[in-house]
C-alpha cells in the first residue's frame, strides 16, 4: 500500500479553475479542452478573436491558451484585454509561426509562457501552473537547421499576406525556387 496523495487540482490551480482556450483548429481545440478538464480546469472554447473577446467582457479567466494567428485577427489582443480586466490570470500564448519579436510583445501585454506548436496537453498545463521560479528545461529535440530555415520562410510568407513574390523578394531567392519550398512539407 502506497501513500500517494491522488491529485487534487486546487492544490496547483487555486480556487478559480476557470480557463479560455482561443484556437481556430477545431480539432485541436477539442482534444485540449478535454484535455484540460481532466486536470480540473473549468474549459470556455473560443474560436475566433470577436467571441473571445466577449467572453472576456463578460467574466475574464483565471487561465487562458491562445493562438497567436487567428482567421479575425491577432491573438494578443485577447492576452490585453485579458490582462486589463483581471491582473492575476495567466495566459499562455500558442503559435506556428514564433518569432522573438512576438514572444517579446507577448509577455509584455501579459503571457506567462510562448509555446509553438505542435505543443501537447502536458506542454500547456506546465507551462500554465509553473512558478515563476522554475526553470524551462531546454527541448530533447531541437529543430533541425532545415526546419528552422522552414520555419524562418513560413513566417516571412505569413507576414507578407501570402505573397510569393514579395515573400521571395525579401528572402532573396527566386520566386520558382521558393514555391518549390511551399509546396513541401515541414522538413523534421
Amino acid at each position: 500500500m502506497t501513500d500517494e496523495k491522488a491529485f487534487d487540482p486546487s492544490d496547483v490551480l487555486g480556487e478559480d479553475r476557470s480557463l479560455l482556450l482561443v484556437e481556430d483548429d477545431r480539432p485541436f481545440l477539442t482534444r485540449l479542452a478535454r484535455a484540460m478538464e481532466s486536470r480540473g480546469f473549468q474549459v470556455d472554447t473560443a474560436d475566433s478573436v470577436e467571441e473571445a473577446l466577449a467572453k472576456v467582457k463578460a467574466g475574464a479567466p483565471a487561465y487562458a491558451v491562445v493562438d497567436m494567428r487567428l482567421g479575425d485577427g491577432n491573438g494578443l489582443d485577447v492576452v490585453a484585454a485579458i490582462r486589463e480586466k483581471r491582473e492575476d490570470a495567466r495566459t499562455v500564448i500558442l503559435t506556428g509561426y514564433g518569432n522573438i519579436a512576438t514572444a517579446v510583445t507577448a509577455v509584455k501585454l501579459g503571457a506567462v509562457d510562448y509555446l509553438s506548436k505542435p505543443a501537447d496537453a502536458d506542454d500547456v498545463f506546465a507551462a500554465l501552473t509553473r512558478t515563476t521560479n522554475d526553470k524551462v528545461a531546454p527541448p530533447e529535440n531541437p529543430m533541425s537547421a532545415d526546419r528552422v530555415r522552414w520555419e524562418h520562410i513560413q513566417r516571412v510568407y505569413e507576414m507578407c499576406d501570402r505573397n510569393v513574390s514579395e515573400t521571395a523578394r525579401r528572402l532573396g531567392m527566386h520566386r520558382r525556387t521558393l514555391q518549390r519550398i511551399l509546396a513541401k512539407r515541414a522538413p523534421r
